[in-house]
């Protein structure tokens, strides 16, 4: 009976183990002494940082991000629907239309929401210095 529990067992120990090697490594081989100073800098592609580590990103990077890996991962549903497509044509081919058809109406709600928009025309709920916001074309022809 307990030979049903055996591989249980076993990859639990194996689990334990490669979670337990890597920490009593890293304690074995790192130093021990003169652990401030420079040794406490982050590292960043080898250059001197600069600032904090705790920089306000504008949230337009995060949306652009979210929009691009949205839209960059539907389009990989796409490689296997061109593989079956010999089989039933008509059938596969509205599936698509369907398909594209959401992204597209996707796409047109993210267009018209404005966030596509790089530079914000208008603030919807501008408080404080923002809400005086004015964007001035420049002259520059």
């Amino acid at each position: 009976m307990y030979q049903d529990y055996s591989p249980i067992i076993l990859l639990t120990v194996f689990a334990i183990v490669l979670l337990a090697l890597p920490l009593v490594i890293q304690s074995i081989i790192s130093p021990t002494q003169n652990k401030g100073g420079e040794k406490l800098i982050p590292y960043e592609c080898g250059e001197v940082p600069e600032g904090s580590a705790w920089v306000k990103f504008n949230v337009r990077f995060y949306v652009i991000a979210l929009i691009f890996i949205i839209f960059d991962v539907e389009v990989v549903f796409m490689f296997p629907w061109a593989t079956v497509f010999q089989e039933n044509q008509l059938f596969y081919f509205i599936e698509m239309f369907i398909f594209m058809s959401i992204l597209l109406v996707g796409l047109a709600y993210v267009w018209v929401k404005g966030d596509l928009d790089w530079v914000k025309m208008k603030l919807k709920y501008a408080r404080g210095r923002y809400k005086d916001l004015e964007i001035k074309e420049s002259d520059d022809g």
